[in-house]
């Protein structure tokens, strides 16, 4: 950890050649139509507005709302030519005249609230979509931190009111978001977490990352396997960012007053619960969306992604990334995604 600090002060300190892409085209991927690969471009640097900031990306998340988006099935598409990525980190080239939250040559994360433009070499966004942190904060790690693991503190600590002791089951646990609410539910909350994932690599995976027990899917074997571990008394919180078949299953387990998080819809199925189903048990679904928050209470939605950065500066969590691809490799990355080849985060190194 030491040396890798070190090589980042060391680029640090050779930054202000960066400046140099403030006078020159810059390389992005580029959606030119729907279904169709990305096309790496020289763009033309646009003047800034005097509340705009130009930030020279040096890491960016792919994530499966870029993915969909590429795809033309996601809600909302954008007008193309359209350059996704949202998630990144980098260093700040340049600030509009009325900006004052973030300096010139400052480290920063990134969530773009337009829900692009991180797939580039460079990004201009506005001082609300930054968040400055300290030197010592690795790129990568800036860059796979924000989004998951904000959304899951939302969803364990706000909206479930988690518990040291709780069981947590989490659904595609070794997926960005689930590998995300394993960590803060076990190093953070200090939870019994049982992760349900699909092979047993996957397994290993989020049994180092500290699942009591990591389970296999099988519709027939689901609760059954739970009761093994819990015994009787079921499941305090389950984490479902998946739908389908895995949330009408998980919901079979939750416990007495327990609590169902909606984090999200991999399995691209949107289950449909009989609110007959809650009385059995006592329990409640819990909606969670970072984007909501963002827009509906942004206090909440900013400090939750300032908690994210403190405990990771702490020690307490660690994203995982599982693999890094150059700006040119963005398709190979996007279908290493889709083909659920993933765990953890996938980034760009576009340095």
């Amino acid at each position: 950890m030491a040396l890798r600090r070190l090589a980042g002060n060391l680029v640090s300190a050779v930054r202000p050649l960066s400046c140099l892409q403030l006078a020159r085209n810059y390389r992005a991927a580029v959606l030119t139509e729907f279904g169709r690969p990305l096309q790496v471009q020289d763009l033309e640097p646009k003047a800034l507005a005097p509340d705009e900031v130009r930030v020279a990306v040096y890491n960016c998340g792919v994530n499966a709302s870029d993915i969909l988006t590429c795809q033309g099935v996601y809600e909302n598409l954008p007008n193309l030519p359209f350059v996704p990525g949202f998630e990144f980190s980098g260093e700040v080239l340049e600030v509009g005249s009325e900006v004052t939250a973030v300096q010139k040559g400052g480290r920063v994360i990134g969530l773009q609230s337009s829900g692009s433009g991180g797939f580039a070499e460079q990004i201009v966004t506005t001082a609300a979509d930054l968040f400055p942190v300290d030197n010592s904060l690795e790129f990568e790690a800036g860059a796979a931190l924000a989004d998951t693991y904000a959304t899951a503190l939302l969803g364990l600590q706000r909206r479930a009111a988690l518990q040291k002791g709780d069981t947590v089951m989490v659904t595609a646990a070794a997926g960005g978001l689930g590998l995300a609410a394993v960590d803060l539910a076990a190093n953070v909350f200090k939870c019994q977490v049982i992760a349900v994932c699909g092979t047993e690599d996957k397994a290993s995976l989020v049994r180092e990352k500290g699942a009591f027990a990591a389970l296999g899917f099988h519709r027939e074997h689901l609760k059954k396997k739970v009761r093994d571990v819990t015994g009787l008394k079921g499941i305090k919180v389950i984490f479902d960012a998946v739908g389908g078949e895995v949330f009408e299953e998980a919901i079979k387990c939750v416990a007495h007053e327990g609590k169902v998080i909606v984090a999200g819809f991999a399995s691209r199925t949107v289950p449909h619960v009989a609110t007959s189903s809650l009385l059995p048990r006592s329990f409640s679904l819990i909606g969670l969306s970072l984007r909501h928050y963002r827009e509906a209470d942004n206090a909440v939605f900013r400090q939750a992604v300032l908690d994210s950065i403190e405990l990771y500066e702490s020690g307490l969590i660690a994203p995982h990334i599982s693999a890094q691809y150059p700006l040119e490799q963005v398709n190979e990355a996007l279908s290493f995604i889709s083909e659920r080849k993933s765990t953890g985060k996938v980034l760009l190194d576009i340095r």
